[in-house]
C-alpha cells in the first residue's frame, strides 16, 4: 500500500504494531509516519491487494487445529471476532478449512460499522445470546484483552500472534497462553 501510494515501505520500519487495531487507524497512522493523509485511498488501496493476494498468503499456526477440535470435544461454541472486515474473514476461515470449528464469523462491516472491537463483541453476545460469564475472548494483542473487558468476558491472550507478553499482562489478560493445547487448559 505505502509502494503504491509512492513511499517506500522500508523508511516506515517494523509495522507489526499495525496488526490488531481498525485498518484505518493503522492506515492513517502509517501514512502520517510518510506525510500524507490519503487515508480513504491507503484503504482502497490496501482492501484491493489483500482481496486478490493478501488473504490467501497464510497458515495456520502449529496446534490450533487441535487445539479447536479439543475445545469443540469439550462442548465449546465457537467463533471468530476479529478487525478484519467480515467478508475477509469469512474467505479467510474458508481458504484455511476451518469453517468446521468457526462456523461463525464477526468482524468490521464494509463503510465502518463494528470497527470498534469491543462495539463487535458486544453485538457477538447480543445477536448468538452468549453469556458472558461463561464467555472466553482468545487473542493476541491488546485490543482483543481490552474488548473483552468492555464486554466482561475472561481473556487469554496468546504469544504465538503479534502481541507479545508484556502487551497482553500490561492491557490485563486475565490468562497468558504459550501455546495452543495451554489454551484448551485455560478455557
Amino acid at each position: 500500500m505505502l509502494a503504491e501510494l509512492g513511499h517506500d515501505p522500508l523508511a516506515v520500519g517494523d509495522v507489526t504494531w499495525a496488526v490488531g487495531p481498525p485498518i484505518g487507524v493503522s492506515i492513517a497512522a502509517l501514512l502520517k509516519l510518510c506525510g500524507d493523509d490519503r487515508v480513504d485511498l491507503g484503504i482502497a488501496t490496501y482492501r484491493a491487494r489483500y482481496s486478490a493476494i493478501g488473504m490467501y498468503d497464510c497458515a495456520v499456526f502449529p496446534g490450533i487445529l487441535e487445539m479447536l477440535a479439543a475445545l469443540a470435544d469439550a462442548g465449546r461454541t465457537l467463533c471468530v471476532a476479529t478487525s478484519k472486515r467480515r467478508d475477509f474473514a469469512e474467505r479467510v476461515v474458508d481458504h484455511l478449512g476451518l469453517r468446521l470449528y468457526l462456523p461463525t464469523v464477526y468482524g468490521a462491516l464494509p463503510g465502518g460499522g463494528l470497527d470498534d472491537k469491543a462495539d463487535m463483541l458486544a453485538e457477538l453476545l447480543r445477536v448468538e445470546g452468549y453469556d458472558p460469564a461463561s464467555t472466553v475472548m482468545v487473542g493476541d494483542r491488546l485490543h482483543d484483552i481490552h474488548a473483552a473487558q468492555a464486554n466482561a468476558l475472561r481473556s487469554v491472550g496468546v504469544l504465538w500472534g503479534y502481541g507479545g507478553r508484556a502487551e497482553l499482562e500490561a492491557a490485563g489478560a486475565t490468562a497468558i497462553a504459550e501455546t495452543p493445547a495451554e489454551v484448551v487448559r485455560l478455557v
